[in-house]
């Protein structure tokens, strides 16, 4: 026998989860149905690539002032 082995246990949450189940026996056909809804879709992936192939790259620093002396008034008006 293993020195960890503890066969006998389980814990709160499995406990809560195994007496969802039994309490409600089609929750995991509801949880599927709820995932096809939302997630299981087919892609087009003709229109993914277009959409990927359309995007710019954004450059780094996108929020740093390149108009010239906007940084130096800024650091005046902190003082």
């Amino acid at each position: 026998m293993p020195f960890f082995a503890r066969t006998h246990y389980t814990s709160d949450a499995t406990d809560f989860i195994n007496g969802l189940k039994a309490a409600n026996p089609s929750l995991e056909a509801e949880q599927l149905a709820g995932r096809a809804l939302l997630w299981d879709k087919n892609v087009d992936r003709s229109s993914w690539r277009e959409y990927r192939d359309g995007q710019v790259a954004q450059k780094p620093y996108v929020y740093q002032s390149t108009s010239g002396n906007d940084s130096d008034s800024d650091a005046d008006d902190a003082r």
